[in-house]
């Protein structure tokens, strides 16, 4: 059979953050020990509690099918959460629950977009945002925000690339790659460009909530002229160290609420039961094990920071939450190393890995190629040691 493929996989691109996670198992195969600080994963365990309510799920028989929406239990302790802890008051028909944020976004982009729209993307931005946007038929327009900026777009700039065309703008914050974390008055700020196209729908991945380390986190959605035409997004992978459950939730509009509960049925259904049982009690459980997690992220990041932050020629800012630190290496692109010239980031994370034997990403893949985006969800030992080693390769430059 000859081998004919969809233009849409073929003209999509393979995400970076796996690829080079596949470079460092190869590496480590091979024997080098490789430090690896490319994923975006908690290296910590799920806390007990909500590992023993999935058992004790498991153990009473809920193993069937699920509504495609999400369990009304879990729906409603969605609900009670957003209430809480963003102010933001949605219906249960309103909230849908999918096999990861990621699968909720996707959603949102086939239920809203349509061939030859445009979404406008805070830049740097999440590696899937960008295909998402481009499988749904929409063009992606990037509103770039650089290291000087703290990785901040302002109103103006928002103001500058709105368009006859726009019809979604998509950001994250606290933000992967960056760590940006946008306060209530930049929100605000934001808000109030948008107030006069108030047919442009805003989806708020909020994934990083509980991983904040200066101040109360606010949803965009909660402004009430917001409210709604604001899609939040968040889920249990980052903030109780949950990534492989695959569990996500939105609150939206009902209207794209239900949308989006349509096509999920055409895809996966419902998620997994026993797995929504225990998101239950994650939610409605004190946040002791994820407080305590966020403080070690943050003494990490305080380490790394400093650390990388005296080798000469990298910038490195100050993150406020999630658990990146996205530094401009840009001075080194008129370097050259045994491997070849340092052209971009993706040369100098390549170089990176062959070299310190430490896996990072390119910030290609998150649309600054000034960059390159390194996770600190790692141990302190293996902090220490990466930076060693990086510091150590620089001297191989020239």
């Amino acid at each position: 059979m000859e081998v004919k493929l969809s233009k849409l996989v073929s003209q999509m691109s393979e995400s970076e953050t796996i690829k080079m996670s596949q470079k460092a198992r190869d590496l480590t195969a091979q024997g080098h020990e490789i430090i690896n600080l490319s994923l975006g994963e908690p290296d910590f365990d799920t806390p007990q509690h909500i590992k023993d309510a999935a058992v004790a799920a498991l153990d009473a028989g809920f193993t069937k099918y699920t509504p495609v929406p999400g369990l009304p239990e879990l729906r409603k302790a969605i609900q009670q959460k957003f209430s809480r802890d963003n102010d933001l008051h949605f219906g249960l028909d309103d909230i849908v629950v999918s096999n990861g944020a990621k699968q909720c976004l996707a959603n949102v982009m086939l239920a809203y977009l349509d061939a030859g729209d445009e979404a406008i993307i805070f830049t740097p931005y999440w590696v899937s945002y960008y295909e998402m946007i481009r499988m749904a038929g929409a063009i992606p327009v990037l509103l770039a925000a650089g290291i000087e900026q703290d990785f901040k777009v302002t109103p103006d700039q928002l103001k500058s690339a709105i368009g006859s065309k726009t019809k979604m703008i998509l950001f994250s914050s606290p933000c992967n790659p960056t760590g940006t974390v946008y306060s209530r008055e930049e929100l605000e700020a934001i808000a109030e460009v948008l107030r006069v196209y108030p047919d442009i729908l805003v989806v708020s991945d909020e994934i990083y909530e509980y991983i904040n380390f200066k101040s109360k986190h606010f949803s965009i959605g909660s402004i009430p002229h917001m409210r709604d035409r604001t899609v939040t997004v968040n889920g249990f992978a980052k903030g109780f160290a949950m990534t492989g459950w695959r569990l996500g939730y939105m609150g939206a509009p009902n209207w794209l609420a239900k949308a989006c509960s349509k096509i999920q049925s055409q895809f996966t259904s419902g998620a997994n039961s026993f797995g929504q049982k225990a998101a239950v009690v994650a939610l409605e459980s004190p946040l002791d094990t994820t407080i305590a997690m966020r403080e070690q992220f943050r003494r990490r990041r305080d380490l790394l920071g400093d650390l990388l932050g005296r080798i000469p020629g990298w910038k490195v800012n100050q993150p406020d939450g999630a658990f990146y630190l996205f530094p401009d290496i840009s001075a080194f692109f008129i370097k050259s190393s045994a491997q070849g010239p340092i052209r971009n980031a993706t040369d100098f994370a390549e170089f990176l890995l062959d070299q310190a034997h430490v896996a990072t990403v390119a910030g290609t893949a998150f649309g600054d190629d000034n960059c390159i985006r390194i996770s600190y969800a790692a141990s302190e030992k293996d902090l220490l040691e990466a930076c060693q080693r990086i510091e150590k390769a620089m001297h191989q430059l020239w």
